[in-house]
């Protein structure tokens, strides 16, 4: 089993350094078979490209003897699956749970996480045929994963069943009624059983043990989300009498036990070392090419002198790399950052392939959410039968499903974090094959930044999860919802956080959402409250066929501005689409089908104010601040963008509601005198701070858990509420996810490494390597990329004759901002 997750904390067994791109590369030594598949992958193409390989050797396994406790049944059981005996890791997790205390096993991808989880509670409902048990997982695909694990262990007596969204109703009512191994998502728990407890009062009054898988994937505000939700089915089972044991799965993570007890409001043990057997890994780190401008997406023989150079497109050249490996037989997953690239990679590769064989091309497909069920799991059993080869996907499979025979994996970008990067290489090579990884730099700052910074990928430990139960965004509503199962008893609070939910509970009954009564507090309204885990920000858009009435599939509420405003190019299956129409009150767009040779770009306006501050550091000319901000933002138009050169064709308006979010912010101001200092023309001012906030932005995954999606900057000359040339740079989520405060917390380190990613590129007055942003609604303009290195050098300096944040920092005082 290749469990690449634990790489993060091995030691380096054979690190290859970074390859000047000016020098020929020398292979080094690889094992057999990984340079096997390293050779039909990479071979014939621009050697320069690759800037690193990394080399991890194959390591073999411990196994421990089965428990004691285990039932003869369940231990023959796992022997016919091929198990003859567990890992040591697995014993030590089954123990913990076996024992009642709450355990997380944080281990590598494919390290056998699901065994160390079924042996307690598949043991306790064969020995107990009462006894009930819950599975929870992110995606409902991984919940129908463990199911089939389940039904495929032939126990007798277990009646495991899914109850999600895709369930039909007669199933639901029969797993609520007879099933004794619930698998479900925390949505479900939340809109589906806590709410209606009384209809699940047999089912709880047995519940022995909730598992809680991939529990790394509860982060930012989802994960707090999540931890209430888990707060809320631990108060309800105690209401039956029940104190379930919790067993929670995570990819290697930083601090998990801090982090699994956080997220259930209770102690948990953690089991860390990893015992199982893993195979080679080849990891390279491959940049695109520069091409000539006339030739943006197909390499030229010689560039012409005089002509810009542009960096070939991450998709296309992950496409060449998927279309390559599926017509030499190397099954392959491709994760993509979006849902629209998804569908453009596995065009570019199908294309490409049906230039060659039409049957190769015809097993290459996209895989991402917004599909209908029935075309999920038809994608999930082709890719598990071998008649697909290769697969586009976003991380919708970058979690436990278990895709056993795939060789290579293809990152179309940095994922963001550490813990993604491992899970997703760690898709391949299971069961102990050798396997190939190739992350492909896409042309921004960050992922420069990475490609030749192998050390901030390699040998590192990964992130802890950044979540925040006591978020007042997310904590009002749990506590509306947990009042409406049952009443509040001032006993429960410290369940819930303690004084932060004391005060929230407060702004509940001024609003009249909740009454206060001597024994507690009490739901008022008539419906139960519904309360949104995902932040999709209300009912998800379904994208209809106009001239057909056909479902085609869904957008969350949250994206539908950008994805299906009118005009928009919506691609679906590899069949393209424009947006005639969209309802936002009906949640409806319209599409007809249509292949035109653009494609569309939102293009959006945001305003910024200050509400308060939390902290800030006096560093004279400059000031760093960690606070409050309500952002207004509005999508304005869109450009068409000429396929595949992406020349800009025009530009459309929009008429489309504003929309404003309340969060967290870290910003900085540079005071008139320091910006003329650094000899930055008042003329260029803008356009440095817009420079300086696009890199900032496209940096800060490295010292936060985050990526550049979940947040969103403002720079402007001069801002009202600071009296100064400002940047600003916000979470991305309502009330915050803790990206900023991270930010404000490591600002020296996280603005250097955005100094230099600035200062060191090649380009001449900026690029998508250093200052463009492709989220930026104003197209990029103005930039000015001397000016943005002057500025972050008077940040700097400023920061270090303060002591930096950690010694010059200060709490403002109530009200301030």
């Amino acid at each position: 089993m290749a469990a690449w997750c634990a790489v993060a904390t091995d030691a380096r067994v054979h690190c290859v350094t970074t390859v000047a791109r000016a020098r020929s590369l020398t292979i080094p030594p690889v094992p057999a078979d990984t340079r096997v598949l390293h050779t039909r992958l990479l071979q014939g193409r621009d050697a320069t490209c690759l800037t690193h390989l990394e080399l991890l050797p194959p390591r073999p396994g411990v196994t421990a003897d089965w428990p004691g406790w285990t039932p003869p049944a369940l231990r023959s059981a796992f022997v016919d699956q091929g198990i003859r005996m567990p890992w040591r890791h697995q014993v030590a997790a089954a123990d913990h749970a076996h024992a009642g205390r709450h355990v997380v096993i944080a281990t590598g991808t494919a390290s056998g996480k699901s065994l160390a989880y079924q042996l307690p509670v598949l043991g306790a409902l064969l020995d107990d045929p009462r006894a009930t048990a819950l599975y929870l997982a992110p995606t409902k695909a991984l919940a129908a994963d463990q199911l089939r694990a389940v039904d495929a262990l032939g126990l007798t007596g277990v009646r495991a069943a899914c109850y999600d969204g895709d369930t039909p109703r007669e199933e639901r009512d029969w797993a609520r009624q007879h099933s004794r191994f619930v698998l479900t998502n925390p949505d479900m728990v939340g809109r589906g059983i806590l709410p209606r407890h009384e209809s699940w009062s047999a089912f709880l009054r047995r519940l022995r043990y909730v598992v809680v898988d991939e529990c790394h994937a509860y982060r930012g505000v989802f994960g707090s989300h999540v931890a209430h939700v888990l707060r809320r089915l631990r108060r309800v089972a105690a209401r039956y009498g029940r104190q379930p044991v919790f067993v929670l799965a995570s990819a290697t993570a930083g601090e998990p036990g801090t982090t699994a007890g956080r997220l259930i409001g209770a102690d948990v043990h953690e089991v860390t070392e990893d015992a199982s057997p893993r195979g080679g890994l080849a990891f390279a780190l491959w940049e695109p090419p520069l091409l000539s401008l006339g030739h943006a997406q197909e390499p030229e023989d010689e560039p012409a002198p005089g002509v810009p150079r542009v960096r070939r497109s991450a998709a296309r050249e992950a496409a060449d790399l998927l279309a390559d490996a599926v017509a030499g037989g190397i099954r392959t997953l491709t994760f993509v950052r979006s849902r629209q690239g998804t569908e453009t990679v596995a065009a570019l590769a199908r294309e490409a392939l049906a230039q060659v064989d039409d049957e190769l091309a015809d097993r290459v497909a996209a895989y991402r959410g917004g599909y209908l069920p029935e075309e999920r799991r038809d994608l999930e059993r082709r890719l598990l039968d071998g008649s697909l080869l290769g697969l586009a996907t976003t991380n919708a499979l970058e979690l436990g499903i278990d895709l056993t025979g795939l060789d290579a994996v293809i990152m179309t970008g940095y994922p963001g974090r550490l813990a993604s990067m491992w899970q997703q290489a760690g898709r391949a090579g299971r069961r102990g094959r050798d396997a190939v990884c190739v992350l492909v730099a896409r042309d921004d700052p960050l992922d420069t930044y990475l490609v030749h910074h192998p050390e901030a990928l390699f040998g590192r430990p990964v992130e802890a999860c950044v979540l925040d139960p006591a978020n007042p965004h997310v904590l009002g509503p749990h506590l509306a919802a947990a009042a409406a199962e049952l009443p509040l008893k001032p006993a429960d609070l410290a369940l819930f956080g303690g004084a932060p939910a004391e005060a929230a509970l407060a702004d509940l009954t001024a609003a009249g959402v909740v009454r206060r009564r001597p024994t507690g507090w009490y739901w008022t309204g008539d419906a139960r409250p519904d309360v949104d885990l995902r932040g999709a920000g209300g009912t998800p858009v379904t994208v209809v066929e106009s001239d057909t009435g056909r479902l085609l599939g869904t957008v969350d509420a949250g994206s539908a501005h950008f994805l299906v405003h009118p005009g928009a190019v919506y691609v679906h299956q590899g069949a393209s689409y424009v947006v005639d129409g969209l309802d936002l009150a009906d949640a409806v767009a319209l599409v007809h089908a249509e292949n035109p040779p653009w494609t569309t770009h939102p293009r959006d306006s945001s305003a910024l104010s200050v509400e308060s501050v939390r902290s800030y550091v006096d560093a004279g000319p400059v000031g760093l601040f960690l606070g409050e901000v309500e952002v207004t933002a509005q999508i304005t138009g869109y450009q068409r963008r000429r396929r595949p050169s992406g020349e800009v064709i025009d530009t459309r308006p929009l008429d489309l509601p504003s929309r404003r979010l309340r969060t967290v912010a870290v910003w900085w101001t540079v005071s008139a005198q320091a910006l003329d200092r650094a000899a930055i023309d008042p003329g260029d001012v803008p356009g440095a701070l817009h420079a300086a906030e696009h890199a900032a932005i496209g940096l800060l995954p490295l010292v936060a858990t985050c990526d550049r999606w979940d947040i969103g900057g403002i720079s402007t000359a001069m801002h009202p509420d600071t009296g100064a040339a400002t940047v600003f740079v916000y979470d991305g989520h309502p009330g915050g996810a803790g990206f900023a405060e991270r930010a404000f917390h490591a600002a020296g380190d996280w603005l250097r490494a955005t100094r230099e990613v600035i200062a060191t590129c090649g380009c001449a007055t900026g690029c998508p390597s250093c200052v463009q942003s492709p989220k930026c609604g104003n197209g990029n303009s103005p930039l000015a990329k001397d000016g943005a290195v002057g500025v972050l050098d008077s940040v700097l300096e400023a920061l270090e004759s303060a002591g930096g944040p950690t010694t010059a920092e200060r709490t403002a005082p109530a009200g301030g901002g």
